[in-house]
């Protein structure tokens, strides 16, 4: 098996700490963990092994192949995007995955076929999945064993009046479907305070070291740093352009470095000319335009980098956010499947 010229440096200790930072702010509730899309793209299993040895006993994923690739660890997995007729046969052979049922037709299909526990998820405002409100108390979920009713925050991260209606349609159904807890906050709804917290919390990017609103400024620590080896380091001309469509011209004789690195792994266009990097433990700005699979690198400042060389690509989510004019969730999960993902 060869070593990718790419990898991901995983923390560890910054992931358990993030998520006990998390839980800290949950107070009383428990808090869970979204581990869907391969673990927000650093690697299901190992951040749902890792937290569940920090003491998470709650994870979520967004379909049933994202679950049966977690069954074997034996841990409690949400299935948030529901029941459709093809995963019966998984999720009523499961002992440890739960269907959260969306819609009143998965709520009769689950009963119909002798179901177990499941979650429920309900609308509470943002008209994505679940069922309504009113379902509840006309009694749809009647005979079920609902272990968690669940609702999602539209507009956690911003101040805005929806989150408050949004959370006390929530807390209006309190006692009215037999789930033994209710669930609603993310990542930002934990930093609306204790009232949004209910019985569970279920951050995601938070937990990957995005910093979604300011209360966790300083208390979120980065937890993915993704490196890159040199290809060939060249002198280039001044007057001489780098890549294309020659967006870059060399003011004088220029040290560039190109990198095993490109939008086809999650490092994008938007990143041309103003990306970041450290090569040999020296500042260096990323130059012209990146490429499907290979970017360049003045590092003219940097004399003793070489071919084969390890550089470490600026990842710190809120800068690169601000950087490139992408989310921050599209940062994490956009890392593509060439790199080796390591923990440390």
């Amino acid at each position: 098996m060869t070593v990718s010229p790419l990898r991901l440096r995983l923390d560890s200790d910054a992931l358990i700490s993030n998520w006990r930072t998390l839980a800290a702010m949950s107070g009383a509730a428990a808090c869970g963990a979204a581990v869907k899309a391969n673990g927000y793209g650093l690697g299901a299993r190992d951040v749902a092994q890792r937290l569940a040895g920090a003491g998470c006993r709650d994870f979520f994923v967004a379909t049933w192949n994202e679950a049966a690739a977690l069954a074997d660890l034996g841990l409690p997995v949400s299935v948030l995007h529901g029941l459709r007729e093809e995963d019966l046969a998984v999720a009523l052979s499961a002992t440890t995955l739960r269907p959260v049922l969306n819609t009143v037709r998965q709520v009769r299909r689950w009963r119909e076929a002798g179901g177990g526990a499941c979650d429920v998820m309900v609308d509470t405002g943002m008209n994505r999945l679940g069922i309504q409100p009113e379902d509840v108390g006309a009694g749809v979920l009647d005979g079920l064993q609902v272990e968690t009713l669940l609702s999602h925050l539209a507009s956690a991260d911003e101040d805005v009046p929806l989150n408050r209606l949004q959370r006390d349609a929530f807390a209006a159904l309190a006692g009215k479907s037999g789930a033994r807890r209710m669930s609603l906050a993310n990542s930002a709804g934990i930093a609306l305070g204790p009232d949004y917290a209910f019985d569970l919390t279920r951050p995601g990017v938070a937990l990957y070291g995005a910093v979604p609103v300011a209360a966790f400024k300083g208390q979120i620590r980065q937890v993915v740093t993704p490196e890159v080896q040199v290809l060939q380091r060249r002198l280039v001309p001044a007057g001489q352009i780098v890549g294309y469509n020659a967006t870059w011209t060399a003011a004088a004789d220029t040290e560039v470095a190109i990198v095993n690195l490109g939008y086809a792994d999650g490092y994008l266009r938007c990143f041309s000319g103003k990306g970041r990097a450290r090569a040999g433990g020296i500042d260096v700005p990323v130059i012209g335009r990146v490429s499907m699979d290979l970017t360049a690198l003045d590092v003219s400042a940097a004399p003793d980098v070489a071919e084969g060389d390890w550089v470490a690509i600026d990842y710190a989510l809120p800068a690169a956010a601000a950087l490139s004019g992408l989310s921050q969730y599209e940062l994490l999960t956009g890392l593509g499947a060439r790199f080796d993902r390591m923990w440390y």
